[in-house]
């Protein structure tokens, strides 16, 4: 599997309140409407293909016919092309907003300003509206952004508008409808109209790993399972909390497609000591953002995935305990996911938005789609010119992010197409080192404090990485790194245990536009994002000129060397636990739906440092890294060093194995 390097994050008060201390701008953007990009008549008959937008899936083989005509396509969305001179000036008030000697640095814009100087034009919204009406399409709504409409109607409207049959499949026994071929539309909207975003209904992966069937000590050892104190150690947060910084006044959003038991928040906080009545600011709240015109946003319960609502508020809350968590929530339509459009209703309202927002789902961005993909960039290229932090989960597939819980990886390199956007941190994935440096001592306390913590210190830090690929699994069972090849670990007895795919996703971005020559890999018209201006300056960064994710790392293992995540999950009827006695009895796993949001916890503590919002972290991010690392790396700050490493260090270099 390739390796991706990854960058930690110890010590956070002094070095991010340095790099981010706010200086006030004086200058607005100035306004710059959009120029109109239809300009002839609409024919029927001259039309252009949306390349990259049907599923692999949907084949003859997997075909079990055609969707009645009156089938109902409820909220269905078009996204919208601005031209090209307004992208660019959207693309550089962007870099200016992040940079403290520019007039414009942080001088955020409303959702009403957004849509007026970087909207589509309003003589197309309108032309292309009355085209949908007129093939008997409902638009419920064009967003203040003037870059979606939201539009709803029937299978067979689709078919004769877009000139695609929507049918339902049989996909490893599982059924699902999606669009035939490509979708078409006449050629004097095309400038105009980016595509449709989503014709399927493939949902996208919650990206964490159940932990396997470990106990706390066993025949192989004793395990540590990880709780909030230990996080708080490892990470260095203790020295943050005693000071004051908690996250005090700050929201951390998480992005869901449902609902989960607040009772469960509140259960986690009071076992790991993090009560509310110790932390006065702290609640939960579950909120519907809903749209405009037509409301698209329905409460959508509780579901299958109500277990990663879980992990995900509650390890927010365990990085910013005082911090408010705020899950936001829309009901799965037929094609779309309910989470995107919470996001989207949240960044569009006349309020403004919380300063931070999670999200730990995705998809493989060889097989999402082109349109889909485009939406995250066109709504995280939203959000942060209002001034919102976006973290995305980089993935828990290794380098085969197409391939997800596959034994064999026959895709290739990929990433997720939800999070490989320049306007989001993709957050990826570590495993702790000690169980194979046989140092599990040096690291944790042989009982735990009254909220269940045992960490000592900061613990080196290794790939998160389940297979028998993982050079230091083979090493570690056979005395060699060898993996591959007919002797090598993967074909041993011992090695055919561990044919899977599972650990922290990363590479490069290779196919966010276009089609692949064959479904999912990376080929054919593909082309990644171009690599951002400030993902440069650090030792390991791929001169390959294309973004390259994930950006930084936390703990994200699930178990195979001894360590995984704690939560409370008691919706035992889907996979949940009851959340009594000791945590050895709850919920566990791993995966980059935790470091993803605990990310964005350390984001509130940075915030509230400083007192406001920072929009893209990244480009501080970076440059703390290149200032600790360079081109040639940093002898003091390398992970393996442990509790050995400089008290300066911002970021951990992981290099082992």
């Amino acid at each position: 599997m390739a390796k991706v390097p990854s960058l930690r994050i110890p010590a956070i008060a002094l070095s991010f309140a340095f790099i981010f201390s706010v200086a006030a701008g004086s200058a607005m953007a100035e306004t710059k409407h959009s120029r109109a990009l239809i300009t002839s008549a609409v024919n029927e008959n001259s039309r252009v293909t949306l390349e990259g937008n049907t599923r692999p899936e949907a084949t003859a083989q997997n075909d079990r016919g055609i969707l009645p005509e009156d089938f109902a396509l409820e909220h269905l969305q078009l996204l919208l092309h601005r031209p090209p001179e307004q992208e660019q000036a959207l693309q550089q008030f962007i870099e200016e907003l992040h940079e403290p000697s520019s007039p414009n640095y942080h001088q955020w814009l409303t959702a009403k300003q957004f849509g007026s100087q970087y909207g589509v034009a309003k003589e197309d919204i309108a032309a292309i509206s009355t085209w949908l009406t007129g093939h008997g399409f409902k638009v419920n709504s064009v967003y203040t952004s003037g870059m979606v409409i939201d539009f709803s109607g029937t299978a067979g409207q689709v078919r004769q508008a877009f000139q695609t049959e929507i049918h339902r499949l049989d996909v490893k026994g599982a059924s699902h409808i999606a669009n035939m071929s490509d979708p078409k539309i006449p050629a004097a909207l095309a400038p105009a109209v980016e595509g449709v975003i989503s014709l399927n209904n493939f949902r996208p992966h919650a990206m964490h790993k159940s932990k396997a069937n470990y106990t706390f000590t066993t025949s192989q050892g004793t395990f540590q399972a990880v709780v909030p104190a230990d996080l708080a150690t490892i990470y260095n947060l203790n020295p943050l909390f005693t000071a004051g910084t908690t996250g005090t006044g700050q929201t951390v959003v998480v992005a869901e497609d449902t609902n989960f038991k607040a009772a469960d928040w509140t259960s986690f906080r009071n076992k790991f000591g993090l009560q509310v009545t110790k932390y006065t600011g702290a609640k939960l709240t579950q909120v519907h953002p809903a749209s405009t015109g037509t409301n698209n946003c329905t409460n959508p319960g509780t579901n299958g995935d109500d277990i990663e609502a879980a992990l995900d508020a509650e390890w927010a809350s365990a990085a910013a305990p005082n911090a408010a968590i705020e899950l936001i929530s829309c009901a799965d339509t037929a094609t779309l996911f309910g989470g995107q459009i919470a996001i989207e209703n949240l960044l569009n309202a006349s309020s403004t938005p919380p300063a931070i927002i999670s999200m730990s789902y995705g998809e493989c961005e060889a097989l999402g789609g082109a349109t889909l993909n485009a939406s995250f960039n066109t709504t995280f290229q939203q959000a942060v010119t209002e001034g919102v932090s976006v973290f995305v989960s980089s993935g828990d597939d290794t380098a085969a992010g197409c391939d997800r819980d596959a034994a064999d990886a026959t895709h290739g390199i990929g990433v997720t197409g939800w999070g490989e956007t320049v306007y989001n941190v993709s957050v990826g994935g570590t495993d702790f080192g000690d169980t194979y440096a046989k140092t599990n001592s040096t690291y944790w306390n042989s009982t735990n404090t009254t909220t269940f913590g045992s960490a000592k210190s900061y613990v080196p830090e290794i790939p998160w990485n389940d297979s028998c690929a993982s050079t230091l699994l083979a090493n570690f069972e056979t005395g060699s790194t060898v993996t591959y090849g007919s002797s090598g670990f993967c074909n041993t007895a011992t090695g055919e245990e561990f044919l899977d795919d599972a650990g922290g996703s990363g590479g490069p971005s290779k196919c966010a536009t276009g089609k692949p020559a064959m479904s999912g890999i990376v080929g054919g018209t593909c082309k990644g994002y171009a690599k951002p201006s400030w993902q440069t300056g650090v030792i390991g960064i791929q001169k390959d000129a294309v973004r390259d994710v994930p950006d930084l790392s936390l703990f994200a293992a699930n178990g195979l060397w001894g360590h995984y995540y704690v939560f409370c999950d008691s919706d035992t009827a889907n996979g949940g636990s009851p959340c009594t006695g000791a945590p050895d009895t709850w919920s566990g796993a791993g995966g980059t739906s935790f470091s993803s949001p605990i990310m964005a916890g350390i984001q509130a503590l940075v915030n509230q440092k400083n007192g406001a919002r920072q929009g893209n972290p990244n480009p501080a991010y970076y440059k703390l890294a290149a200032k600790e690392y360079g081109t040639t790396g940093s002898t003091t700050c390398n992970s393996t060093l442990g509790n050995g490493v400089a008290s300066t260090c911002v970021f951990y270099d992981v290099t082992q194995g």
